[in-house]
């Protein structure tokens, strides 16, 4: 029996970029076909894109049968399109990978020629360069891995893409985690088994423009420490130790100095400083409790992940 292989395509707005995907993802299928008789789905998850992406993945389906497609019904966000395509995925194997081509197709092939003799669960992916990137853009990036690799247990490779074959196994671990704030890059390193990166340099979009905007990764990044680590939550309050500790010293101070010399109490723009910059570490810590307990709030109305509008994925009960 053939292993399957289902590619997941998250899109938003890929109307561009799809033909030119599509054939070079086709290209790749052949090869391995003729080389090791692997048989290919292509899911596409469109994520309530407002361009013909819809039209496009519904023409393809009917030209392909091996073209498969869900569409939300609103933009939920390409983590949730990850997940919609790794619960519909019905391969033994499973690959996540953009429609842009920054990810080159051709990969799959060695992939496969890795993940198949067992010794790993997971062939992952790597941008050695950011060539092409805002140069502030990718020093925040490393900044970002350096940080979140310090202050969590979980191993996020710098460079790490989306990009990567895994088996049924890890598939199904990562279904397991249904959380609804998704930090993708963290669960794949939180479900462990072994991995092997492969390591490739920046290439740039073959269509359209990125999705990604400075503010939106920075929103990402923060989803990404608050999901996996608690370490904010103790600067915190180690901040508020710190300063509780500094105005007992400057109240003794104060006091040593009016009985012994008879000082009066002045400074009033000093001591307006210091409440202002206290005021400001107050608030700030309290955001960071905000972050948390915003998390905590969406997990517990247990929204579903996305919803789904249209597909060509039969149900369930349809067998």
């Amino acid at each position: 029996m053939s292993d399957l292989i289902s590619v997941i395509v998250p899109c938003f707005n890929e109307q561009e970029a799809l033909p030119f995907f599509y054939r070079e993802i086709c290209k790749v299928a052949l090869e391995l076909k003729e080389k090791h008789c692997v048989d290919f789905e292509l899911l596409f998850v469109n994520d309530g894109s407002r361009d013909q992406t819809l039209s496009l993945l519904r023409e393809l389906s009917t030209k392909d049968s091996r073209v498969k497609y869900i569409s939300f019904s609103r933009n939920f966000g390409k983590e949730s399109a990850i997940y919609a395509g790794l619960e519909n995925a019905s391969g033994n194997y499973i690959s996540m990978i953009d429609a842009d081509l920054q990810d080159p197709p051709s990969l799959l092939l060695e992939m496969y020629e890795l993940i198949k003799n067992g010794t790993y669960d997971c062939i992952g992916t790597r941008r050695v360069t950011r060539k092409g990137e805002p140069p502030i853009r990718s020093f925040f990036a490393r900044c970002f891995y350096r940080l979140i690799n310090k202050i969590s247990n979980v191993d996020i490779v710098d460079g790490a893409r989306d990009f990567r074959l895994m088996s049924r196994q890890m598939t199904d671990a990562i279904l397991s985690l249904r959380e609804y704030n998704r930090f993708s890059k963290g669960i794949f390193g939180w479900v462990g088994f072994r991995t092997k990166w492969l390591e490739y340099e920046n290439v740039e979009r073959v269509a359209g423009s990125t999705k990604w905007s400075f503010w939106k990764l920075f929103l990402y990044s923060l989803d990404g420490i608050t999901a996996f680590s608690t370490t904010p939550l103790s600067i915190a309050s180690a901040f508020g130790m710190l300063f509780l500790f500094i105005a007992f010293i400057l109240i003794l101070i104060i006091i040593w100095k009016t009985l012994v010399f008879g000082e009066p109490v002045a400074g009033y723009p000093s001591t307006m400083c210091v409440l202002f910059f206290i005021g400001g570490l107050q608030l700030f810590s309290i955001g960071i409790l905000g972050q948390y307990l915003s998390k905590a709030y969406l997990e517990v109305k247990k929204r579903p992940i996305y919803i789904v509008q249209e597909t060509n994925i039969p149900s369930k009960e349809d067998y």
